[in-house]
């Protein structure tokens, strides 16, 4: 069993990654805008699953496996990167559908949407790879038990961290959602403003190196 203190150590580390801004808050502001508290409860589910995604490849040892092989790494790099750039194009091409207006007569995407797009931005981004990769040896001991339990464990409090902290994102979001839908010219200025970060995300991560 990993000591307490150690523990509460991890926690502090994803807190720090959960307030971090990156492509899964960034989603889930813009679907809480766009299509309510609902919309963006259910694309926070999706997110999750991502999480659970990648706790699992850790937990297995298939993330090591795939950053030991630098092709596989920059497959998923270049695959998260393009992603991020088409939900950058969906937001700034003229006069088109995207998932960042607000307005009363938007498309409301469906549940399975919803969650789709939130599982796809959380799994095709390497970073969260590389943050369990990179921060789970150090707190993993052979005196603490089973390493599976231990990485698991390590899994489970990120997890959780994550969850109540874009929780209370998307219930403070719900509440700016009547504002923005009051306010058009505020709703164009987060709309590239919100394609202009992906497109940051995005080249950053092109930029990145594995670890």
């Amino acid at each position: 069993m990993i000591p307490f203190p150690q523990l509460a150590l991890f926690a502090l580390a994803a807190l720090v990654l959960a307030i971090t801004p990156g492509p899964n808050m960034i989603y889930l502001i813009s679907r809480t805008l766009a299509q309510g508290k609902k919309a963006g409860l259910m694309s926070l589910f999706g997110v999750m699953v991502g999480f659970l995604f990648h706790i699992l490849l850790v937990s297995f040892g298939l993330t090591a496996v795939l950053f030991a092989i630098p092709y596989a790494y920059t497959l998923l790099k270049w695959t998260g990167a393009l992603y991020l750039v088409y939900l950058a194009f969906q937001a700034l091409k003229p006069n088109g559908k995207n998932i960042f207006e607000v307005a009363q007569t938007i498309q409301s995407d469906s549940p399975r949407k919803l969650f789709s797009i939130g599982f796809l931005t959380n799994v095709l981004n390497p970073k969260v790879a590389v943050f369990y990769l990179s921060l789970f040896p150090q707190f993993i001991k052979p005196d603490y038990g089973p390493v599976l339990v231990q990485s698991l464990t390590l899994g489970t409090t990120q997890l959780l961290v994550s969850f109540l902290n874009n929780l209370l994102i998307i219930l403070f979001a719900a509440k700016l959602a009547s504002f923005f839908q009051k306010k058009p010219f505020w709703v164009k200025i987060q709309k590239w403003f919100m394609g202009s970060v992906l497109l940051f995300l995005a080249t950053k991560m092109v930029l990145s190196k594995g670890k």
